[in-house]
């Protein structure tokens, strides 16, 4: 159980970073405003419908409906997709069960459950920039894109649930809303994302032998299968944007501070204990431990640049962390990184 319920959740993160590189060309687009149309131009080279604000010269754009059109399909088709092949790689080798539920909120020491969140944020974040370069309203694209996260992560769950090897986790549920929730709730309040959902990965080196052993069998040999499925290398980070929280200060306005959850010495779900064979094995003195960090950061969509592509670039650049120097507290020692990703 404890291996395939760690290639499940791996499913959630490729899952948000695919749609997240595919919707960030959404990340510079222009929005309109509510106000009546007095009058209606179109620009012949934009493509792009124009109203005359009244008793103002300005002109704001309306949405396009080929782009509304073209993001509604990238959402079905994408999502689609994915499940299908979700369904062909996780789940067509289990036999169908009807609804169940499993409790998994005790595994990984809830690093696969911080996992579902950041998929969820990402996800969300990344489909709220697609419908802005359709041209919606800020609700629509707020609550559109918060909800079309939690809603394709809900579907994998229904698939988990009639699945005889997993079943519907309340929670991955509760991450799941979470995540969706961290950025609607930043729109609502403040109309920017000030605090952002970030992921880091460091391959760990197991000792020679049986952990190395066991470490493939669970997580995988190659660095995108680690990347993955080893929690105890990922680190998932809130990093706060402080010019956005202290505006009057003369901090540079891409200069942000990350704090960091992660676990270590973890070789399977719930404990230290497999069956290999027909021998069980306990490796207790591997201490399961949680860590928390500290480290300076940095907003990539707060640099400035004329250029879209960069703008892109660095859209899908602030879903991970920079590598740092970073404080550690580890089983209530503090340490120091002088360089940690």
């Amino acid at each position: 159980m404890n291996q395939v319920v760690s290639l499940t959740s791996a499913a959630y993160r490729y899952s948000a970073f695919l749609l997240l590189c595919l919707f960030s060309m959404g990340s510079s687009a222009q929005t309109r405003t509510d106000s009546l149309p007095l009058e209606v131009i179109r620009h012949a080279s934009l493509d792009t419908i124009y109203t005359r604000v009244p008793d103002s010269a300005a002109y704001v754009a309306l949405p396009n409906t080929k782009r509304v059109y073209t993001v509604a399909g990238l959402h079905a088709g994408i999502y689609g997709g994915s499940l299908l092949l979700l369904n062909q790689a996780w789940y067509k080798d289990y036999p169908k069960t009807s609804f169940q539920t499993f409790n998994d909120s005790k595994e990984w020491q809830q690093v696969d459950k911080v996992g579902h969140a950041w998929s969820a944020y990402q996800l969300s974040r990344a489909s709220m920039a697609s419908w802005k370069w359709a041209g919606l309203n800020r609700n629509q694209q707020i609550w559109l894109g918060g909800m079309s996260g939690f809603a394709f992560q809900t579907v994998i769950e229904v698939l988990d649930a009639h699945s005889a090897e997993w079943g519907w986790s309340w929670s991955d549920i509760a991450a799941n809303t979470v995540g969706s929730g961290l950025l609607i709730g930043q729109e609502l309040a403040w109309a920017e994302q000030r605090i952002s959902f970030k992921f880091s990965f460091h391959k760990m080196n197991y000792s020679q032998g049986m952990l190395e052993q066991r470490a493939n069998n669970l997580f995988g040999s190659s660095l995108p299968e680690r990347m993955l499925k080893d929690y105890n290398g990922q680190t998932y980070w809130l990093s706060a944007n402080l010019k956005s929280f202290f505006k009057q200060s003369n901090l540079p306005p891409w200069l942000n501070i990350a704090v960091g959850y992660g676990a270590g010495g973890m070789l399977g779900g719930f404990s230290n204990t497999w069956t290999d064979g027909s021998s069980t094995i306990t490796r207790n003195d591997v201490q399961r431990v949680r860590e928390i960090y500290l480290a300076p950061d940095i907003d990539f969509t707060r640099i400035r640049t004329r250029s879209k592509l960069l703008k892109s670039v660095f859209f899908c650049l602030n879903a991970f962390k920079l590598p740092a120097p970073t404080l550690v507290l580890s089983n209530g020692k503090m340490r120091v990184h002088g360089l940690y990703f």
